[in-house]
């Protein structure tokens, strides 16, 4: 696979109503970089990360996914090469924790139990777990075997939604120093999405802030609490009240 890359070109999405969700969104995330999406309820940053993998298609400009419009594409394929992480996890709660880990590996025909066991651990789930049931493990565990779920195909780029969202603060403070160290170890094209500032900082080294569909500000982490302008400075001032 080409360079893990995404890029935006002057996205703009409407859905069914004459309301536009995106205005002419242009951004590039380059291979091996993390970047946050942060803005209000609405702003369409769920919306911009579900067209990186082809669940939205653009009503205007082009989604590149690794040197490819998302509308070139085969839609299966290009799911297959992208992990996606969300709040919820969307596990099978009928499938081992194993099984639910390998799902993408037995979609494709290549199950491993060594590649499993691989990514289990690498999201710092203990292996003895393996033979449990979703409903069986913790909020912070069934979030870690979605990571690993998301790993298991060793995708160029990971989509995460939120995916802590629902977590308690210590057990989410955990879950973002396990996903800091694994990001280090492995060289991933990541867009998370969040609503919380500090995780954005701790995280990304880029922080784009989205407001009615628009790209307001996109900044490097370390100027982001420094940042003049009016909007970060609401958002900023909203979050450390």
């Amino acid at each position: 696979m080409t360079e893990a890359g995404v890029e935006f070109a002057k996205v703009s999405y409407a859905p069914a109503s004459d309301r536009l969700v995106l205005r002419e969104v242009s951004l590039r995330l380059e291979p091996g970089t993390t970047t946050a999406l942060l803005g209000r309820s609405g702003s369409g940053k769920t919306t911009l990360m579900r067209m990186v993998n082809g669940l939205a298609m653009p009503s205007s400009g082009t989604v590149r996914v690794c040197g490819c419009t998302t509308a070139e594409w085969d839609a299966l394929e290009l799911r297959r090469k992208i992990g996606y992480v969300i709040q919820e996890t969307g596990l099978f709660p009928h499938w081992t924790v194993a099984r639910n880990a390998g799902m993408a590996l037995e979609l494709a025909g290549k199950p491993s139990v060594a590649r499993v066991d691989e990514v289990l651990a690498l999201a710092g789930l203990d292996l003895g777990l393996k033979e449990r049931y979703p409903w069986q493990l913790s909020g912070g565990q069934r979030q870690r075997v979605g990571l690993a779920r998301a790993l298991a195909a060793d995708p160029g780029i990971l989509l995460m939604d939120e995916p802590f969202g629902a977590l308690d603060p210590m057990t989410r403070a955990e879950m973002q120093d396990m996903l800091l160290g694994l990001l280090k170890q492995v060289r991933k094209t990541v867009l998370l999405v969040t609503h919380d500032l500090n995780e954005a900082l701790y995280l990304a080294s880029r922080v784009v802030f989205l407001e009615d569909g628009v790209v307001v500000a996109d900044l490097a982490a370390g100027e982001v609490l420094g940042c003049e302008d009016e909007r970060v400075r609401r958002y900023v001032a909203a979050v450390r009240r």
